[in-house]
């Protein structure tokens, strides 16, 4: 259950950070970024409690922390959802 709870956190914490509303989450393409960033949850945010945007709020505030790996699936993501949107 928890590992669940937090990957639907990441999910939208990704898509937070990625500045796509609430609605586009669901659509968007983020297992890419759940896994490439959530040691830098588990690592930066111990503690915090999913909802609300919190973990994303978290990330925002940690970014210059956040892991190569998961700065570059957040930057590809960002990158492709451009494409779809063109």
């Amino acid at each position: 259950m928890r590992i669940q709870t937090l990957t639907s956190t990441l999910i939208l914490a990704s898509a937070a950070l990625l500045g796509l509303g609430t609605a586009q989450a669901a659509d968007a393409p983020a297992g890419p970024v759940v896994d490439a960033c959530k040691a830098d949850v588990e690592k930066l945010c111990p503690g915090v409690q999913p909802g609300e945007g919190r973990i994303a709020a978290c990330l925002k505030d940690k970014r210059r922390q956040l892991s190569d790996g998961c700065k570059t699936a957040i930057k590809e993501q960002r990158k492709n959802k451009g494409k779809a949107g063109a």
